[in-house]
């Protein structure tokens, strides 16, 4: 029996599957974050051998060699990082053949039949790739700052937090977001929680958490709809620029929205979406990246559709489940 190995290693949890060739789902295991970049390759490869193991144990398959593994991991934004964990995990010998990639590539190849478009992740934080029909493709290093981005959850709530203590002290205009903001934490004011924050009594990493709080707020209130309209502007940059750069601007092209802070049909940012790039197939993405980190190591082995429908229903099924 040809078997594969998929994963989908997130900033907050990592997922990993094995796969028989005609797509039956034989282990699944589920787990913490995976990515290198926070934990290092030693904390990586502890997370990833855990839960291959789990894996195994419930598929029943100890000896095997499956013949690829994929891995689609967040931390992994430019090629050699990508190598170089490739070779770590090639070392323990886990598949025969072994490619890693970033994340992105999963969400886009779960989102889509064809395995070419675009695809934008907005989680934690912001990423994108695209790949033309041919094979070429294009992607961001997304570093933050240093590399010219901004979205995602962290960057949405610290701009949340920003504009309730501005609206609170008079500098900026008035918001719900003065009494929300604070409220999530439970404090009274934006002051208490800078305090809260600058004592490490709050960590930073939470600020995550405000980004839904700012969609409710959007709503009604013209400051925290600002901040979402940032965050589409972002969104359509990094499309247009993906379009662009593939020659694919003004082609039936489709665009994969994913992560948490993309969901929703009718969200300002895929309105934004739509306006701005015409033409485009805007769809947010309804399997879960681990469809598409197992799709992508089927696609090595050359299966047939039949097996990529049952992949993609029985993983969907264990995740919704």
């Amino acid at each position: 029996m040809t078997v594969v190995i998929a994963v989908d290693g997130g900033n907050s949890k990592t997922d990993l599957a094995l796969v028989a060739e005609d797509g039956r789902l034989l282990g699944f295991a589920r787990g913490p974050q995976s990515s290198p970049h926070h934990l290092g390759e030693d904390g990586c490869m502890r997370v990833l051998t855990g839960l291959l193991d789990e894996a195994r144990r419930h598929a029943g398959l100890h000896r095997s060699v499956p013949a690829v593994a994929t891995l689609c991991m967040a931390g992994v934004d430019f090629p050699r990082e990508e190598e170089r964990l490739a070779e770590l995990v090639s070392a323990r010998e886990w598949a025969a053949r072994t490619t890693v990639l970033n994340d992105t590539f999963a969400v886009l190849r779960a989102g889509t039949e064809q395995g070419y478009g675009v695809a934008v992740v907005c989680g934690a934080g912001i990423n994108c790739v695209g790949v033309a029909p041919d094979g070429r493709h294009v992607r961001f290093p997304a570093l933050g700052p240093i590399t010219g981005d901004w979205g995602g959850g962290y960057d949405v709530g610290l701009a949340a937090v920003s504009k309730a203590a501005r609206s609170f002290d008079g500098r900026g205009a008035k918001t719900t977001l003065e009494h929300a903001v604070p409220a999530h934490f439970g404090f009274g004011t934006p002051y208490e929680l800078a305090e809260a924050i600058h004592a490490k009594k709050v960590d930073r990493r939470r600020l995550l958490e405000l980004a839904p709080v700012v969609f409710a707020e959007a709503e009604a209130d013209e400051v925290a709809a600002g901040i979402v309209d940032q965050l589409a502007d972002e969104v359509v940059a990094l499309a247009g620029t993906a379009l662009m750069r593939l020659g694919l601007v003004g082609d039936e092209v489709e665009v994969l929205l994913g992560g948490g802070l993309l969901q929703g049909e009718n969200s300002r940012v895929v309105e934004r979406i739509r306006a701005e790039l015409p033409g485009v197939a805007v769809r947010v993405t309804g399997s879960p990246p681990i469809v598409g980190a197992a799709l992508l190591a089927l696609d090595e082995l050359g299966a047939n559709g039949e097996a990529q429908t049952r992949v993609r229903n029985e993983l969907s099924e264990v995740i919704d489940g």
